[in-house]
Parts: C-alpha cells; structure tokens; sequence
C-alpha cells in the first residue's frame, strides 16, 4: 500500500491533511483530507468514453454528510441518510461550479465527484476544505483538468479576516464568503455581508486567494508524488474543420447583422438566428444532414457567440440595443393580490417575479436537523422557476438544484434585513413568471417589495443586479454589462451578482469563466454595479418607500412576554390545561419556551380582541405579588382559623381570622364571611422559604383608640 500524504500549514497554525493510496482505490482518484477532527473522503470516477452526441461536460457533483461523523442518528422513521438536503446540494453546487469551468471543452466523458463528511467535531466547518478535496482527488487521478484549484471559507470577525472560520467565529462574523480559485485566477465567490463596501468584499477575495496558494501547489506537489502529471489521451469529438469553416464564411456576417440589429423581442432574436443556421442546413440533404446536423449546431453555436462578443467589444452594442450600463425599464406594484400578507410584482424587461410573503408563528419554523447543525429558521425563502417562465412546452417538475440555489442567494440578500427581535416567521416565495436575464435578482427586490408591503419592518430595502463581462487577451479589451441578458450570461466570461442596501453589499454571487482577470478589472465591475443597484433601489422606492406602519387586517397578531423562567409550568398548567383554556377561551395561540434562563411567551391572534384577552389571563398568571400592594380578594374557602381568598389568579393565600379586624372574633362564622364574597386585602410578607402569602383586610382599616369600647359583635 503507497499511502501519500502532504500537509498544508494555516496562517493560524491549524493544518490541513491530504492523504491518497489508503481508501476507495478503485475509483480514478480518492483522497482524505483533514482539518482537526474533521475528515472528508473525496472520490472521482470519469467514464473512459463519452456518450455519442454528448457535446458538454456531464459533471455530477455530489456532498453528503453522514450523521454518525458527529455521534447521531437521523432522523426519520428509517434512521438513515436519505436524499441530499438543501445545505448539501449547495454545498456541492459550491463545488461544482468551482470544477466545471476547468475541464477540456472538449472533454465530454461522465464524471462523479462525491465528497462525503465522515467525521466531525462542530467545531470546524466541513464544507470549508470540500472544494479542495474535491481537486485533490482529480489531482491524483488520470482525468483531464486544467486545475487545481481550491475553496476556503473567509470571514471577517472583529475587523480581522480568518480563514475556514469556526462555526462560533462565522456567528460574529461582518463578511462570509467562499472563494474557489486557482494559483493565479480567483473562479468563484459566493456569501452574504452586513451591508459592507465593495472594497471590504475585494479585501476578502484577496485574503482568501492568498490562503489558496499553498493548497494548490500541495496538490501540484501530490500529484507528482504519485505519478499522475500525465493524463489520459481521449477523444470526445469528430470534427470536420471544413466545415467549420463553411458555417464561419456562410452564417458569420449574417450572425453579426442580427447581433447589432438592437432587436428587444427575446423570441423574435431567436427565431432570427435560428433562420441562419437552417438557411445553410437547406443546402444539405436529409442523408447529410445525418452525419452533419450536430457539428452545423455546435459550429453555429461559436460563430453565434463570436458575433455577438465581438458586436459589443467593436461596436458597444448589446443584443437589445442597450448601453453597457443601462438597465432595462422596470416596472413595480405591491398589494397586487389580496389573500397574502403581501406581495409583489416586480419587472425588469423580460424578467417578472410575482413575490409572496406570509406571516406565521413559531409553530411555522423551518426545523434544521442536519448532522452538525439543529435548530429553526425563522426566515425562509422559496424561489420556483416554471417552465413557461421561458415559453418552454414542459411538465413543471419538483424543485430542482438551480432554484434551490437561486432561492439560497436571495434568502442570504434579505434576511440580514429582518430585525432580530421580530417575532413573526417569516415565509417569502417568488415565481417566475417571465425570465431573460437574472431572475434572483429579481426575486430579492419582489421580496423587499413585498416585504414592505406585508408591513415587516425591514431595516432597509434591498435591491439586486446581475452583471456581466466581455473581455479579450486576458483583460486588455474588455466590456461591463450592467443588468445581463441571459444570451449574455451564456456567452460572456464573467457573470456576477450582488445585492444590498444604500449602506453595503448583503449578498455576493461570481462565477469567473477566463483567466487571467485582473482584480482592477474586478473593481470597475462592482463600481458600475453599485450604480445600477442604487437605481432599481430608486425605482422600488417609487413603488414603495418604506414597510407599511401595519400589518393587513388579516395578518396574525404576535406579542411576545418575557416571563421568569420558574412561571413557565405556572402558565402550562398541570398536562397543559391553563394554556388550553386560554386558548380556547380567547382564540389565540399561545406558544412557550425557555431562552437566556427566561421563559418566551408568543401569544398570536387573527383579531385584537382574542389577543388582549389571552395577554390579560397570561399577564395574570406569572405577574408577581408585591409586598405592601392592595388587592381585590375572593373568598374561596372558609376554615375554622380564617379563609382562603384568591387576591390574583391563581395565587391564593390565607386571611388569618385575626388579620379581618380590629376585634377579636370567637368563630369564622362571626365575620358573616361567605364563600364568593370579595373582601380587600394587604399583601403584608411572602414567606421566602415556604411561599406563602400573609394577608391582612384589617390593616386596611383604621386602628380604633384604646379607650374606646369594643366594638359590639
């Protein structure tokens, strides 16, 4: 057994372990790497053929966590991993679009990656070194790759950046972002910010290509190690350079036209270089077009893409006619249906989302159960992308990775925006009813949009923008496009998306397609996206300007109380039966745990009303007697020695026979005092070992004089 193993040092002094030749040999490449106690395997297995007529990457990327890396069960009837979760298929799509950039475009055999966490502490984050298992294990196999590369997590805590942060340091932490990159070029930034510059964000970007470095050359070095600088010779495509050239000369001029044409109708730009490319298949008969068809559809594709680069680098002019840094019309309405708690239409040129949002109480929490993360989500984010959106003639399916992606990016944009103490869960969901361009960005300012409207105070609205890039010989002749078409994300070299406030950036995403680009490059990108943000914010704000003051009539009322912890049984009541009665006596819905040592008490309503009512009976319950106070007392029982009076729901005491009056009484029954009578009374001490209260109705009264008599029975 040749076991391999390099170590990678941390600026903090934390190392990471790369170890190859011990586990799962038979895969193309395996490797474990470890960080502390956490530890992920790493496999690639890449099919040695493609399949025929397969001209793009088939890349599967998959990460799973395996409860038992941290002492767990799973959940669930069967007690086993099932599908991925939603932080797993992120995770892996973190991975994914890191890698795919970097396969030969000609290299079109399936490939596996599989990243599985098998032990952990909690302490550090796993998906931190994911990207960098994942290159390592394609390091030390034969597949094709023009890496490596590698991921970390930076964040910056206390004014301080760290790499692969902790769990606890990512709470306290400004800026989190992942970023993937090569020795030289950074190809993925994804993360969330509290309304940060664009110049603290590039700080970060730079930190983290700097912490990369060393994990790419120990993988160049591994590599080596193990015999695998060369790899595997293959052929994935057939090509006829005559043709190509055919297609070139016949379609490119034509291409070219239609790319300047300015034409704004996204179908009607379709249709127009559809006609081009079938124009020269008319010149073929069906029998060539047999064996020709496919490469005319792959050689159209660049003579295409050519055209409409080189329209924007020439001439500046974009497929729709736009400047580089216009944005198209925009057109807003809030309150749109009546049902919701608010909602939302936003449209931006060919790009519509119809955004919902609904107010819930804590029984509506998102429950987390992952293999190192438990607890809820209070604010959720659901992005749905239907086919029609796009004029596609399909069945609409479940819920695929892209709009969990999508979903995950505007979730991060927004929910910093939610005061901490709001104590309402929160659910926003956005349909894509129109796409051409990006529709998360849409959905983050539908979500603002409705967010207001449902009157959620939100500390600021957030507005979002996707941007694009044309750039040739590695940077020197380049082009921002401000508010990107979807040909024109396809087509470019760079697409990025950021959100935020008027304050700073909330959320990041960046997938960087060339090499080569130059951070300044990277400045002027997010300088000219800055003023695009700042103008779709103005046109929210001229849709709305701020939350509206009140929630809809028929949105549900929350109160929060904090109440000591040791009235938390007092409020439940034996088996839950005071909280029951006071729901069902006031039509509330009460909800209670313990926080900080507190009890948290969340009365919700649907009418003031209910509400008051089930405040009084809770404010009754845990308010606490206060020595000296005067109340109104009802008599519960009568004894021999006194009677048992109720002075506040459910705190009862005794008032003493001596304690009525200023005379003394032989018999209770002297006192003419009846069960259901209300007598007033003087909270004197509350005994501090037993509870118990000392009442008195006679302090209450004026003290007679000695020498007067005694006053008759």
């Amino acid at each position: 057994m040749n076991v391999v193993t390099k170590t990678i040092t941390m600026g903090d002094g934390r190392t990471i372990t790369i170890e190859t030749g011990k586990l799962a040999k038979q895969a193309d490449g395996a490797v474990m790497v470890t960080l502390g106690k956490t530890m992920l395997l790493a496999t690639v297995c890449s099919a040695k053929d493609a399949v025929p007529g397969t001209d793009f990457m088939p890349l599967t990327v998959e990460y799973k966590e395996k409860f038992a890396s941290n002492g767990r069960f799973p959940g669930g009837f069967t007690r086993r991993e099932g599908k991925a979760s939603d932080y797993e298929i992120l995770i892996a799509r973190l991975i994914d679009r890191a890698l795919r950039p970097l396969f030969p475009s000609d290299y079109h055999a399936e490939t596996f990656v599989n990243v599985t966490l098998y032990s952990a502490d909690g302490v550090d984050m796993p998906e931190s070194i994911a990207g960098l298992a994942a290159s390592a294990a394609l390091a030390v196999s034969d597949i094709p790759f023009e890496g490596p590369i590698s991921e970390v997590r930076v964040a910056r805590v206390n004014g301080q950046f760290v790499i692969n942060p902790t769990f606890e340091q990512c709470e306290n932490a400004d800026i989190e972002l992942v970023v993937a990159a090569t020795l030289d070029n950074i190809m993925m930034v994804e993360g969330e910010m509290k309304e940060v510059s664009e110049a603290e964000m590039l700080d970060a970007i730079k930190a983290a290509h700097e912490a990369i470095k060393p994990q790419c050359q120990a993988q160049l070095e591994l590599m080596e190690a193990v015999g695998k600088t060369q790899k595997r010779v293959y052929c994935h495509e057939e090509n006829d350079e005559d043709l190509r050239k055919a297609v070139h000369d016949a379609c490119y001029a034509k291409a070219y036209a239609q790319a300047t044409s300015c034409d704004t109708d996204k179908h009607h730009r379709e249709e127009m270089f559809t006609s081009i490319r079938e124009e020269f298949k008319a010149q073929f008969t069906e029998e060539e077009l047999e064996t020709k068809a496919a490469l005319i559809d792959r050689y159209y594709h660049d003579v295409e893409k050519e055209a409409m680069r080189r329209a924007i680098l020439d001439e500046g002019k974009r497929l729709d006619g736009r400047k580089t840094t216009e944005i198209r019309p925009i057109w807003s309405e809030v309150g749109y249906l009546p049902g919701p708690h608010g909602s939302s239409i936003f449209t931006r040129g060919e790009t519509q989302s119809l955004c919902t949002v609904t107010l819930g109480t804590k029984k509506d929490e998102k429950m987390v159960d992952e293999a190192l993360v438990q607890g809820d989500e209070r604010f959720l984010l659901h992005y749905n992308f239907p086919p029609f959106a796009t004029g596609e003639a399909k069945a609409q399916r479940g819920v695929g990775r892209r709009e969990i992606g999508h979903g995950n990016l505007a979730c991060r944009a927004l929910k910093t925006m939610i005061p901490a103490d709001y104590p309402y869960v929160v659910r926003v969901v956005s349909d894509i009813l129109e796409s051409n361009g990006s529709s998360s960005m849409a959905t983050v300012c539908a979500g603002t949009l409705a967010l207001m409207d449902a009157g959620v105070q939100i500390k600021a609205p957030v507005s979002g923008i996707a941007m694009g890039l044309i750039s040739e010989n590695k940077g020197t002749n380049y082009a921002i496009l401000s508010d990107i078409l979807g040909d024109e994300d396809h087509l470019g070299d760079m697409d990025f998306k950021t959100t935020g406030t008027e304050k700073g950036l909330t959320a990041c995403q960046m997938d960087i397609k060339v090499d080569g680009l130059s951070y300044e490059i990277l400045e002027n990108a997010l300088a000219q996206a800055h003023e695009g943000r700042m103008h779709i914010l103005g046109k929210i704000k001229e849709t709305i300007a701020e939350p509206r003051a009140d929630l809809k009539p028929h949105a549900p009322r929350i109160v929060v109380m904090m109440i000591p912890k040791e009235l938390i049984g007092a409020v439940i009541g034996p088996g839950g039966k005071i909280i029951q009665d006071i729901q069902e006596k006031s039509g509330a819905t009460i909800s209670i745990e313990e926080i900080d040592n507190q009890g948290r008490v969340e009365i919700a309503a649907t009418n003031k009303e209910s509400l008051d009512a089930a405040i009084a009976r809770v404010k009754s319950i845990v308010v606490v007697p206060e020595v000296g106070e005067t109340y109104d007392a009802t008599v519960k029982s009568i004894m021999p020695y006194g009677a048992f009076v109720e002075f506040m729901p459910g705190k009862e005491g005794l008032l003493h026979i001596s304690e009525i009056a200023w005379r003394r009484f032989e018999t209770i029954e002297e006192t003419g005092l009846k069960e259901g009578d209300t007598i007033t009374v003087k909270l004197l001490d509350i005994d501090q070992k037993t509870g118990k209260f000392k009442l008195s109705h006679k302090a209450l009264l004026p003290r007679p004089e000695r020498n007067q008599p005694k006053e008759e029975a």
